[in-house]
């Protein structure tokens, strides 16, 4: 029963009804815009929001977040702080142009350029709002206060100005600089990826592990066990990494005799009667040893190509204790190159295809007898989203900002 103060509640409640309701009445009295134009004299608080496309529908992920943001402006605003709530559509980008790849029935940098850059960017600039409505509906049903009229688009000229202007401020600082690093690449849309757009791409994908043998230079008998996932680095190895505290062993089978780390035997080796143990050793003692690689395209680059080295994040978890180094193809070669000095290595281009440095004919000729064990497998590896294609982890020189955590370095082959 009602007291005068407090209204009967309904036991049949109706939780859209509900929100309706709430959100009519924040519409019809404003109640955004007022706590807005109340601390409009206030100290800014600035917010960063990154915006959303808006070639597709608002996901859970979309909610999720959209929650969160919204409770940091609502904070400071009660803390007597005035924070700008302009929504923004980000326009740029993989998904608008997949979009329009599929609605022109071509695919990557090649076929664009034949269809005309200009008529395929008018295309994308007609889709990049399509479902800006329903965007709206569902951001205001979350409950969540955004100046959708004040909204911005990375597509105009008003912002690309702006980022433009930041650009030369650092620039004018001299923070810009030109250099080398290992970033995600897709070779089908040929162009840099971000870390952001393939963390959460990484999949167990099918595709060959091989193990290679390296005769050591000067005694071909001897030869270095070394396994990979990616036999498509091998022409650009130039270096083997061991760790320097795990074990190795020189053992005999057959006629051959081969360096490998102790724990891996028994992933070689069924019985123990199938070799003989020559010799142990720690990783430490091999470094500087030199082998003779399965490629020579290389070999005229750096005399401190195909030797040894000590890397501590060599495991024993899976292969043979000892890696193939290729600096252009991977994170912890990068930081070994780097560490080294190394001139660069990259006979790959921006399709992903070898270049003339490795010429397919002396590739399909190459030293096949090195291959000592071949097997399909899977292996987690990243993976473009938009659409879901193999990504390279490639060596890429473009502007870089100074101050940036990952390790750059100059080419000191050019």
């Amino acid at each position: 029963m009602s007291n005068g103060v407090f209204r009967n509640v309904n036991s049949k409640v109706n939780f859209p009804e509900i929100e309706n309701e709430i959100i009519n009445f924040w519409d019809q009295n404003g109640v955004f815009e007022e706590t807005l134009a109340k601390t409009a004299d206030l100290e800014p608080y600035v917010f960063y929001d990154g915006p959303p496309f808006a070639t597709g529908l608002p996901h859970y992920g979309h909610l999720l977040a959209g929650t969160l943001k919204d409770i940091v402006p609502r904070y400071w605003t009660m803390r007597g702080r005035y924070v700008e709530r302009r929504f923004g559509w980000d326009c740029h980008g993989l998904p608008v142009e997949n979009e329009m790849e599929r609605e022109f029935r071509v695919s990557g940098k090649r076929d664009i350029e034949k269809l005309g850059i200009h008529l395929f960017n008018e295309a994308c600039r007609s889709i990049v709002l399509r479902y800006t409505s329903q965007w709206e509906k569902v951001v205001k049903r979350m409950g969540r206060w955004v100046d959708f009229v004040n909204q911005y688009r990375t597509m105009d000229p008003s912002y690309m100005e702006s980022i433009w202007w930041v650009f030369s401020e650092v620039w004018k600082k001299g923070l810009i600089y030109q250099g080398f690093r290992v970033q995600p690449y897709c070779p089908r849309c040929a162009t840099p990826l971000s870390n952001f757009e393939v963390n959460e791409g990484y999949r167990d994908v099918p595709g060959p592990s091989i193990t290679v043998t390296f005769p050591i230079a000067g005694n071909e008998q001897t030869k270095l066990l070394v396994w990979t996932t990616t036999p498509w680095t091998l022409p650009s190895n130039v270096v083997c990494a061991v760790s320097p505290d795990i074990t190795y062993v020189k053992i005999r089978d057959g006629k051959d005799i081969f360096i490998l780390a102790q724990d891996r035997l028994s992933a070689y080796y069924r019985q123990e009667s199938n070799y003989e143990i020559l010799e142990t050793m720690k990783g430490r003692q091999l470094e500087g040893m030199r082998y003779i690689p399965l490629f020579d395209y290389f070999s005229h680059y750096d005399k401190r190509f195909f030797q040894i080295v000590c890397a501590d994040f060599v495991s024993t978890e899976d292969g043979t204790g000892i890696v193939h180094i290729a600096p252009a193809f991977g994170e912890d070669d990068f930081q070994v190159g780097a560490r080294m000095g190394l001139p660069i290595v990259c006979p790959v281009d921006d399709e992903g295809r070898f270049t003339e440095e490795v010429p397919q004919s002396r590739l399909r000729s190459g030293r096949r007898h090195n291959i000592g064990h071949q097997r399909s497998g899977t292996s987690c590896r990243p993976q473009q989203h938009y659409p879901q294609i193999p990504v390279l982890l490639q060596m890429r020189q473009r502007s870089y900002l100074q101050g940036h955590h990952n390790l750059v370095y100059e080419d000191r082959a050019a």
